[in-house]
């Protein structure tokens, strides 16, 4: 990693900038005169609950009924949704969520068990846009398909892609292993045209092997592009199919300057091309110059938090340094500029299992200024949508601690929280202002401008510059005559006081306001501007 420090001359005097703001963009214009009259922004309401302090359990009453917009998708892949049928099996379609994965369906209500055994009649009570399908490396590795290339990419130039003469397995290809999930529309009975499509609104694929040596980066790139071209042969023309990897890019949640001037991983968009083996192992010409991203409808650029990004005690300013919310934003922001793929990526209210502090175990739930400002942030950057995902499928309230010290804190006995925390930030930004999420809004992530000191001067700051120097983030979003901002000063201590300005000054809008800020609140407020 290089970090560059420069300095620069502004206006006002002079002021470090690291290499990442001449890239992405110089610092606002200096204010000189006096300033327009501010608009004041109109707060977000907020629910009055108190969360759960129950283990293996969590509440959906924590707000009322909303739901999202048809411009956006959150499909849950959670845990406890057996806490939440009975009477009102949708009660999650009334709580912002807009599918189910099929690993979250219930036997013989929503996907049949045995399609040869299906009662006459029966249809599954989830439409076709309410469910998903994900597919993990186990569908691959595993029996019948045997495919040791999903547990590990080297093998690439091994694998066949269709049944060949070589090919003593038949099933032991990619072909065949991708057939294997044609013919799910049986599954909930209602079949459009023949049987032998799928039968999700989305099908999301979780094998991560990508990482491979220099010399089969070729294998790697052809094998992929085959299997999401072959997924789309079967799939409905209905169906979007995306994948975690590739993504353009991924800074795993570290927010680096550097990230901002990655190029794509090769994978993302590297052409497939005939190798001196790929024909005997049954490559079609027709993916020759296409790539793996020629075929997805969607990147799925998301990030997991590792347990320092919930550490309020240690510094978080530095540039290599974990930092919750400048993770979750760059993540989007480098990502929109490599692709204009739509995005929708993975969500977890706890730690992943990785080697940092006290982040070996996957015990640690997000605080909740953590949750509930994922459940925000995120869609201000543009995203389309997420998996709500948990490592977990049922919940059983009130467990005992488990005996055995390795296992606990991570079963039924977590906490569990931090899940209404999100859902409560969904239905701020969802419940209050979901029609401002149409085709025709604005993002405005890093050209959001901010002024630190009155509005003496006027910065447009990327993820990273926001961190590194320690600032309140702002993020704000346009319809029209109205903007909707979010902002926090993440980390804060209790009763702490921070504040900024927001301005847009375009198409016409000469709209300035203050938002303060108290401890690390997650605030949001709308506002009409006027000409």
């Amino acid at each position: 990693m290089r970090l560059l420090l420069i300095l620069l001359t502004a206006v006002s005097g002079s002021v470090f900038f690291t290499s990442s703001d001449r890239m992405v963009h110089s610092a606002g214009a200096t204010v000189t005169g006096k300033l327009p009259a501010e608009t004041p922004l109109t707060p977000t309401p907020r629910s009055n609950f108190t969360p759960t302090t129950r283990k293996g359990y969590w509440s959906l009453d924590v707000v009322d009924d909303f739901v999202l917009p048809s411009t956006r998708s959150i499909t849950f892949c959670a845990a406890g949704r057996n806490l939440h049928l009975g009477r009102e099996w949708d009660k999650l379609f009334r709580r912002g969520f807009s599918s189910i994965d099929r690993t979250r369906m219930v036997w013989d209500e929503e996907v049949a068990r045995d399609p040869n055994r299906i009662r006459p009649g029966w249809t599954s009570r989830l439409t076709f846009e309410q469910r998903t399908d994900g597919v993990g490396q186990h569908h691959f590795r595993l029996g019948p398909y045997n495919i040791p290339w999903a547990g590990n990419g080297n093998l690439a130039a091994e694998t066949y892609f269709r049944p060949m003469p070589g090919n003593r397995d038949k099933l032991n290809n990619i072909y065949s292993a991708i057939q294997g999930l044609a013919g799910s529309c049986q599954l909930y009975n209602d079949c459009p045209n023949g049987r032998d499509k799928s039968g999700y609104g989305k099908i999301f694929f979780d094998i991560e092997n990508e990482g491979v040596k220099d010399e089969v980066l070729q294998e790697q790139a052809n094998l992929y592009t085959y299997f999401m071209k072959a997924t789309r042969d079967i799939a409905d023309p209905r169906t979007m199919i995306g994948s975690i990897g590739p993504i353009p890019h991924s800074g795993f949640g570290y927010s680096r300057a550097m990230d901002y001037s990655a190029t794509p991983f090769p994978l993302w968009n590297m052409k497939a091309k005939q190798t001196a083996t790929s024909r005997q192992r049954g490559m079609p010409n027709d993916i020759v110059g296409k790539s793996f991203s020629d075929y997805v409808d969607f990147q799925m650029a998301g990030t997991y938090f590792v347990y320092p990004d919930f550490d309020y005690t240690i510094p978080h300013t530095g540039d290599a340094d974990r930092h919750w919310l400048a993770g979750l934003l760059a993540e989007q922001e480098y990502n929109m500029r490599l692709s204009d793929k739509p995005r929708l990526g993975y969500v977890w209210m706890f730690n992943t299992q990785a080697p940092f502090n006290r982040s070996q175990k996957a015990s640690n739930p997000a605080p909740p200024m953590v949750a509930e400002g994922t459940g925000i942030f995120y869609w201000m950057t543009g995203a389309y949508g997420c998996v709500f995902w948990d490592d977990l499928v049922e919940l059983k309230p009130d467990q005992p601690t488990p005996k055995d010290p390795e296992r606990q804190g991570l079963d039924s006995d977590r906490n569990y929280a931090c899940y209404e925390h999100y859902i409560h930030g969904l239905w701020r930004i969802f419940k209050h202002h979901g029609d401002m999420f149409t085709n025709d809004a604005v993002f405005l992530n890093q050209e959001t401008e901010c002024s630190y000191d009155g509005g003496q001067n006027w910065y447009k700051y990327n993820a990273n510059q926001i961190k590194t120097r320690g600032l309140p983030f702002a993020r704000a979003m346009v319809k029209g005559d109205q903007i909707l901002v979010a902002a926090s000063m993440p980390y804060a201590k209790p009763g702490q006081k921070t504040s900024l300005m927001v301005r847009y000054v375009d198409k016409g809008y000469r709209f300035y306001t203050t938002v303060r800020l108290n401890a690390d609140e997650i605030y949001l407020g709308r506002a009409t501007m006027s000409k």
